[in-house]
């Protein structure tokens, strides 16, 4: 059994109104800064610093398609390129590093989501959290839509 980030709980008793705690953004952020910054510079970056990468990522393309940003510099675009390109890599034996370009657009992907947690409403963002998990999880089972990349299935 996954388990979720949020319940529908932490949904409902979330404010529909106020921006996230900033301790939980302050915790999300660094964590997404940080492994960023290992994947610049750290000598053997991680999957874990991978991972948190594309969850930024992932949660400004499910923000997209519910219409609650819009994506006017095509950069989310590169930011998938490059974290798709980063994962194979790795599951093919290589090392967990982007190009230059890659590193630039994820970077703009989080100086975005940072901005995008200071403006929608704690509700909204677990609501994207929740989404997010749903679709993660259907594309590792499988059913992934037409333009999601399953790392995994993509190497094989």
């Amino acid at each position: 059994m996954t388990r979720h980030t949020y319940t529908v709980w932490d949904a409902l008793l979330a404010s529909p109104t106020t921006p996230m705690p900033l301790a939980k953004r302050t915790y999300q952020l660094t964590r997404m800064w940080g492994g960023l910054a290992a994947i610049e510079t750290a000598a053997e970056p991680t999957y874990d610093d991978w991972v948190v990468c594309s969850d930024a990522v992932n949660l400004m393309e499910t923000l997209i398609k519910l219409g609650h940003i819009e994506d006017t510099s095509g950069l989310l675009h590169d930011a998938v390129s490059a974290l798709a390109n980063t994962g194979m890599r790795h599951l093919a034996g290589g090392a967990i590093r982007m190009s230059g370009e890659g590193i630039q657009a994820v970077r703009a992907i989080l100086e975005d989501y940072a901005v995008v947690l200071e403006t929608l409403s704690h509700r909204t963002m677990i609501h994207c959290h929740r989404l997010t998990e749903k679709r993660i999880q259907e594309i590792l089972a499988g059913d992934a839509g037409p333009n999601d990349i399953n790392i995994a299935k993509d190497t094989k």
